[in-house]
Formats: structure tokens, sequence, C-alpha cells
């Protein structure tokens, strides 16, 4: 769960109480409940939020009731919370996660309640708090929510995330601007990332979907065994899963209810080989992680596990987080996006892993999703790992597409052919 800033209304100013703001407002929340989630009636739902998303988590409630939630429990958290943790917590306790609540989450979803959540943080929270104890954090609470996590990566239910404008969040992206417009613009970029400001969203996001399973569709169809990125300080070749399938847009869960995981979306994206990636990469934008930004992360990845990484900032926190666990150095994701998708186009760098990402190509370190394998959601995780696919507490997205990069699909009698050139697709 990410976390932001702490002002529990939305601050004054005509952007935020204008009609229009409210409608946009309302859409997203929309979007959230039937395109995103695709509620089922009588299904309960979990969300989680920080107090900056009160207004978009009441809207979200009120159309998941009106769709016919039996109950909406929110849980909600403080950043202010988080920072006081580091700064009077005694050292044992940044070995400790509410194991309690992450099982209590696991339970309602093993009862069948949908999950959302609702993100936003700030980029920097964590940056100047003791790399150490930020590591002992998330590992401790990386354990303590695998249970609930597996449920998700599993598709078991239906998910969804996403996000709300905060003002730390809004600082962070348009440093230049007094703070009301910085929320201001930052509320407009969600709106047209997440298809909210368009009369008719959940028709945008049906048309938006086909394409993506058109895509899907296409590289499936070519049954490569690799994918060959090159580009400047980039060139890795990343082997993919036996019986790997590419996915996009929206998918059903185990529990036959049909929606769209990310909102925004603009990837095609497959489970890679965990011991077949050679080669070294360069991250394209800044990653956020856990309140820390990461900026100029390079690795050498050899029989599929990093064997060298660096960081022109960060590093301490990209080195802790590689040594979470076994799988937290090798891949669990590829993604591929054109350079041209609305995000990128926007010119913006969102420092917000839900977004960026849906800007340029990606890799994701950590754990697999098993349904992006042939029938991968009955197998078991022996049979997962014999497949290739990778398992660890983490799963951490970073972007290493630009309009610099070619991308080559590679055959199982190793010919090539272009599937990206500059960014885009051929």
């Amino acid at each position: 769960m990410g976390a932001m800033s702490t002002t529990v209304a939305s601050p004054k100013g005509p952007s935020v109480e204008t009609p229009e703001f409210q409608k946009n407002l309302d859409r997203l929340a929309q979007v959230a409940v039937h395109s995103g989630l695709g509620l089922a009636p009588g299904q309960e739902l979990v969300m989680t939020a920080t107090l900056d998303a009160i207004p978009l988590a009441r809207r979200i409630t009120e159309h998941a009731y009106k769709a016919g939630a039996s109950i909406v429990t929110t849980l909600f958290t403080d950043e202010e919370a988080s920072l006081l943790r580091f700064r009077y917590g005694s050292d044992a306790s940044f070995d400790a996660a509410a194991s309690w609540l992450f099982e209590g989450m696991a339970q309602a979803y093993r009862s069948g309640a949908a999950r959302l959540a609702i993100t936003g943080s700030d980029p920097s929270l964590l940056s100047q708090q003791d790399p150490e104890k930020v590591s002992r954090v998330n590992r401790a609470t990386s354990k303590a929510y695998r249970p609930a996590l597996e449920q998700i990566v599993r598709h078991e239910i239906n998910w969804t995330i996403v996000a709300c404008a905060t003002p730390a969040w809004a600082a962070a992206v348009f440093p230049d601007l007094p703070p009301e417009k910085a929320l201001a613009r930052l509320w407009d970029a969600i709106f047209a990332a997440s298809r909210a400001d368009q009369p008719d969203p959940v028709a945008a996001w049906k048309e938006h979907d086909a394409k993506l399973h058109a895509w899907a569709a296409r590289l499936n169809e070519k049954r490569f065994s690799a994918l060959h990125f090159r580009g400047p300080g980039t060139d890795v070749r990343v082997g993919l899963a036996d019986d790997h399938l590419w996915l996009g847009g929206g998918t059903t869960a185990q529990n036959g209810r049909y929606g769209i995981p990310n909102m925004p979306t603009e990837e095609v994206f497959t489970t890679p080989h965990k011991d077949r990636v050679e080669g070294k990469v360069t991250s394209t934008k800044p990653l956020s992680y856990q309140g820390t930004l990461i900026e100029g992360i390079s690795v050498r990845f050899a029989a599929g596990k990093i064997v060298e990484a660096h960081a022109t900032r960060g590093e301490q926190v990209l080195q802790r987080m590689i040594e979470t666990d076994e799988g937290a150095r090798r891949l669990g994701e590829v993604s591929l996006v054109p350079h041209s998708s609305p995000i990128a186009s926007s010119g913006l760098l969102f420092m917000n892993t839900l977004f960026d990402e849906n800007a340029a190509c990606h890799i994701a370190l950590g754990q697999a999703y098993s349904s992006c394998i042939k029938d991968g959601d009955s197998l078991t995780p022996e049979q997962l790992a014999a497949h290739g696919a990778n398992t660890s507490l983490i799963h951490v997205d970073w972007m290493i597409g630009s309009n610099r990069i070619d991308v080559d699909g590679v055959g199982a009698a190793g010919a090539s052919e272009p599937v990206m050139r500059a960014g885009e697709w051929v």
C-alpha cells in the first residue's frame, strides 16, 4: 500500500469546486467500479486509501453500493504517522508488521471480496530516512502481505488500482507551480489518463481494452522465445517463460468477474523466464519505491540474475530491495508500451509507477503473474517454477523504454524480427 500526504479535505480553490471537476471525479469513481473492478452485486469491497483520498473514496463507495455491493470497507493510512514511526519507533519496530490486518484482508479475498487501491503517494516520503530501516519495514510488510498478494497475482479475485491527486504528489510533479495550480494540473492529467474526462468513459475503456487485447493476440501468435532490447545503456536479451501468454487490458478473474486491474493501462505484458535473462539494462525514468526516489538504475543480468546493480540516486535502497530474497534479483514481468502512449505524450514524469510504467516499456523484479502462463492459475508453485516463473516477496516495475529503444522478437530457432523501432510498434 502506498502512503500519501495527510490533508483530509481537498484544498479550496475554483479548480476543485467547479461542476466540471466534480463530474470528472464522479466519472473516475464510476469507471473504477464498473470498468476497473467489474464489481458483482452482493460482493464485498475492500478499499485502501490515504486521508487525502477521502472525497474520491466516498464517491467510489457510493457507486459500489449503487452497483449492489454488500459492504464496502475502507482502510485509511496516514503519511505523517508513517514518518512518526521512523522518528520515534524502537529499533525492533522496524521488523514488525500488522500481520493480523493482512491476514484479515487475505481472509476477505478468500471469502469473495474485491480489492481496490487508491494510489497517490508522496514519491519522496521516506527519502530522508535510514535506508536500512526502510528496507526492514518493506521486508516485514511484504512477508505479512504475502497471503493476500498471492490471491491478487493469481487473479483469484477482481481488483484494480486508481489514482488520486494529492498535494505532496502534485508538488513533486509540478515543483514550479503554486500548490493549488499543481493539484489542479495533476487532477487534469489523472482524469485524461483514466479517460474520466470523456463523455462516456465506460465505453471509452471498452474500446481501449479491445485494442490492447489485439496487440496481445498478435504477440501470442508469434511465440517468441525471447525479446532483445537495445538502446543507450541497454543491450539485454529477456528469455520468455515456457508456454507464456501475453496479456493486456482486462482479464477475467478466477471468480468469473471481468475487470481492468490498472487504471490507466497502456501495456501488454508477459512472464519472462527467471533463468534466461542476459545483458545490461538502464532505466529511462526514476523509480518511486516505498517513499524513496531511485534514479539512474543500471543493472547487469547473467543467467537470469542481477549480478551488478548501480543507481545515481538511492543506490542503497536499490541494493536492499534486490536483497529482499532470492527472487528479488530476477524478473517477474516484461511489458511493451509504445512511446506514443497518451501518458508518454503528456510529457509528464509522474513519479508514480502506475502512470510511468504506462509511458514506457518496463520490466519488474520479483513475483511473476501465473496468469501469464498457459493454464498457470491451475498450476502448483513447483510447476510454475518449472515453466520459468519467478517467486518473490516483491514485484517492482521500472521503466526501460523510450523513443531510442528498439525491441526484436527472437524465435525458437534464433531468427529475429523487429517488434518495436524507436519505441513504436512495427
